[in-house]
């Protein structure tokens, strides 16, 4: 089910009590960017530690947005059978009150969603606004001291026009009569009412749907009375309800406190922290911190599988429906303790044809992904079906898949994984090569790159100045480049040992022998006499 603006609030209750009803959620976001080419070298890279790839793309989060937000809830209704309603949220910066919010598009990605379908009038003219806390902050300020602002040009032309409108008709107008202005969005029937309220003391207005808003002209005593009715939908914390648009969702996830599931989830969490929670804190363990406190549990569907190809005879597949279309053709068929999921009646589009790379089904084979992941690992703990209980809980599954809870992928790096209630583990890299270069000064890290490229993919720092280290994933691609490069004129390769090709330590042997140079002259020349 597609979601925009005009449809958001009134499914927000039904939404809140699926939410809250949920066995667990699955989500899926799609963003404007992914990677900043600023600077050139935030590549990936197997040197990166967590905290810092952390902060490279903490930079790439601040400058793209989410364009949709892709939420499937699986409710456990009877035995093993899972319902799952599917949503796909538009979601846009919202404009109401705030400092306008500058994003960047990028190139291949808006290829790449197009290519895919995606609706950009529906984000971009119905998307549904949104706010972290520091945006609302500062909304909330603005209304305390009534120093509103109107950052887009199009709401001021409506704005100028409904004053106009008004100001011409009041000063004809009698006590308790009434106009109406038409054809305003959400956002503007908002601004326009608080603008009029505060510039017009003799004036009341009241919204009446269906993009309209009436204005009374009322007595001085009249608005004192209605502007203290309880019943008044402009009191200041229903502006902020509003204008928090999804974000009041996004609250209620977070009050769940329901298992969520993604695929290769860390850019995702990322944004969620940074577009509805608070800005991204510069310290990497603050981050985790903060996304632990929200969600307690998260399950990376990219690590369990990942685990578990390593394990088993399966063919090895990266995208995400490469890997449900492979646990859908190795499920048996005759095994009734399988997990069946069932798609809602409302999402019976995603039953006739897959939609890859659209934010809702992509959420959807995760959480499938999970379930049929999480049935095989239970089947392979009790050594044959013939022996799971018949109708596995999904708290049985979350006990199979202790060893992944809050495992977040890592791709290429230092650690395999993200441990979010933990200390993130190392991953077990093939031993450094370093490179020494002869007769060829101002050699580049691009450039040995390229020169082992064709051989095999190595990653390159710079050690000293004619010194690189090369490091590698494949413990057989390090055999063959010491064995090519065994006699090679200009590049010497050999294993990098710390105690010898260290510049820390070289220096330290260097300032030693020094000292002891000195230490035995003066000695010499101490004793001559």
């Amino acid at each position: 089910m597609d979601v925009g603006i005009s449809g958001f609030e009134g499914l927000l209750p039904s939404l809140q009590d699926r939410v809250h009803r949920a066995a667990f959620l699955a989500l899926d976001l799609e963003f404007t960017g992914l990677r900043s080419t600023f600077p050139q070298s935030n590549e990936p890279s197997l040197f990166d530690s967590p905290a810092e790839r952390y902060l490279t793309a903490r930079q790439n989060v601040q400058r793209f947005t989410v364009t949709q937000f892709g939420l499937a809830i699986f409710s456990n209704e009877n035995s093993n059978k899972y319902v799952v309603h599917l949503y796909n949220f538009f979601v846009l910066p919202s404009m109401l009150g705030v400092p306008d919010v500058e994003f960047t598009l990028s190139a291949s990605s808006i290829q790449f969603l197009s290519h895919y379908g995606f609706d950009f009038n529906k984000f971009l003219k119905d998307g549904i606004p949104y706010m972290n806390e520091a945006q609302e902050k500062i909304l909330s300020q603005h209304l305390v001291e009534g120093s509103w602002k109107i950052t887009s040009a199009m709401d001021r032309d409506v704005l100028k026009k409904a004053i106009d409108e008004v100001t011409s008709w009041i000063a004809g107008a009698k006590e308790d009569e009434t106009m109406t202005l038409q054809d305003l969005s959400d956002c503007q029937m908002l601004v326009v009412q608080l603008i009029l309220r505060q510039a017009l003391q003799n004036i009341w207005t009241q919204p009446l749907g269906d993009k309209k808003v009436m204005v009374k002209k009322v007595s001085p005593q009249d608005r004192q009375r209605l502007e203290n009715s309880p019943h008044d939908c402009f009191q200041k914390e229903r502006i902020l309800l509003s204008a928090r648009g999804f974000t009041n969702l996004f609250q209620t996830l977070v009050k769940a406190k329901k298992p969520l599931v993604g695929h290769n989830m860390l850019m995702d969490l990322m944004h969620l922290h940074d577009k509805f929670y608070k800005p991204l804190p510069e310290s990497y363990e603050e981050f985790k911190r903060n996304i632990h406190d929200l969600f307690p549990i998260l399950i990376d569907t990219k690590t369990v599988t990942k685990s578990i190809w390593k394990k088993c005879p399966f063919p090895r597949v990266s995208s995400l429906l490469e890997v449900y279309t492979i646990f859908c053709s190795s499920q048996n068929p005759k095994d009734p303790t399988c997990p069946v999921i069932a798609l809602a009646s409302d999402c019976s589009r995603y039953a006739e044809k897959s939609s890859p790379h659209e934010a809702g089904y992509d959420a959807f084979l995760c959480g499938s992904v999970l379930l049929m992941s999480a049935h095989f690992l239970l089947c392979r703990s009790t050594e044959c079906s013939d022996a799971v209980e018949a109708d596995p809980s999904f708290p049985q599954y979350l006990t199979v898949l202790a060893e992944y809870l809050n495992q977040v992928n890592f791709i290429r790096g230092s650690a395999s994984s993200i441990n979010f209630s933990g200390e993130d583990g190392r991953c077990k890299h093939p031993p450094l090569l370093v490179v020494n270069v002869r007769d060829c000064p101002g050699l580049n890290e691009r450039q040995i790159y390229q020169e082992f490229k064709a051989l095999c993919r190595f990653d390159v720092r710079r050690l000293s100045k004619n010194q690189f280290i090369l490091l590698g994933n494949k413990f057989k691609h390090v055999r063959l480049v010491l064995r090519r490069y065994k006699d090679h004129p200009r590049l010497q390769v050999s294993i990098y040992r710390h105690w010898k090709h260290s510049p820390h330590i070289s220096c330290l042997l260097q300032v030693s022998s020094i000292v002891a140079l000195w230490s035995l002259l003066a000695f010499v020349l101490g004793g001559a006499p």
